[in-house]
């Protein structure tokens, strides 16, 4: 076992430099056809846009990195990601090749690129929704960084080694059903950062609310039973190490209390 690899409190000072304005979580609402009445989503091209124009300063070395479409102008390394990619990359004669899911338009790779320069041979292919995908491709992409708009289009041109899950799971209605199948893709090490889960026997739903100061918008998002999730984890993963992310512990408005937190998996072999 290896738990202390992620016993790190990196990156805390991105919650400062979004405390200006906090995420809001509403309790009260039943399905995800609900909740998604209520909210605006993260689709809108708006958004999208803010997060080409931060991404777009990032690549030309006007920022460190993007979040959200926060500019970061100094180097916060998220160590514990670093550390189960480069485990992969030790196993594999240092070559990485990354299955991004829901990773925007290459936050993480853009935060930790500096890193990854140490290793032979680096591939991160980033899954989004397809107005994402092809912005990537028009404006981002390069002979390191390639965006899909499907798990089946990146598995066409490649055989990644590790999936990263990344402030993604919670926001898709049938979140298992992912996970399930990229546990079909034969990659041998899972990694899931900044997800939320709570203590209570059952999945919850809540509404998350942007802040204004990063951009107006607001989704369902699910807050997960930490014990399910694990029952259906365990059949294909085994832990690896875990840790709180920078968020913490949060509440709902009506008192709520969940956890961001990561994972490091590892396949169990059949």
């Amino acid at each position: 076992m290896i738990h202390n690899i992620f016993d790190i409190s990196a990156v805390r000072r991105y919650v400062k430099k979004i405390g200006r304005g906090r995420n809001q979580f509403i309790d009260g609402v039943n399905s995800w056809k609900e909740a998604s009445q209520h909210c605006s989503g993260y689709d809108a091209d708006s958004i999208m846009g803010k997060v080409l124009t931060s991404t777009l300063k990032v690549k030309q070395g006007e920022a460190e990195f993007e979040r959200d479409s926060v500019l970061f102008y100094v180097a916060e390394y998220n160590w514990p990601i670093i550390a189960g990619l480069f485990l992969v990359a030790s196993q594999t004669a240092g070559r990485l090749n990354v299955l991004d899911f829901g990773g925007a338009l290459g936050s993480t790779y853009f935060q930790n690129r500096k890193i990854f320069k140490t290793l032979q041979h680096v591939r991160w292919n980033i899954v989004e929704q397809a107005h994402y995908a092809e912005a990537g491709r028009t404006y981002i992409q390069d002979h390191v960084l390639k965006f899909y708009s499907s798990i089946d289009e990146c598995l066409v041109e490649n055989i990644p080694n590790v999936v990263l899950l990344s402030s993604v799971l919670q926001y898709l209605e049938f979140p298992l059903e992912v996970v399930k199948k990229l546990s079909l893709t034969g990659v041998s090490t899972l990694i899931i950062d900044r997800t939320p889960f709570s203590k209570i026997a059952q999945d919850k739903l809540l509404i998350q609310r942007v802040p204004p100061s990063i951009y107006k918008a607001s989704y369902p998002m699910w807050v997960f039973s930490e014990s399910a999730f694990m029952n259906v984890i365990n059949q294909d993963w085994r832990m690896l190490g875990e840790i709180t992310c920078p968020e913490g512990t949060v509440y709902s408005d009506s008192g709520f209390e969940f956890t961001f937190q990561g994972m490091l998996l590892q396949r169990r072999e059949s």
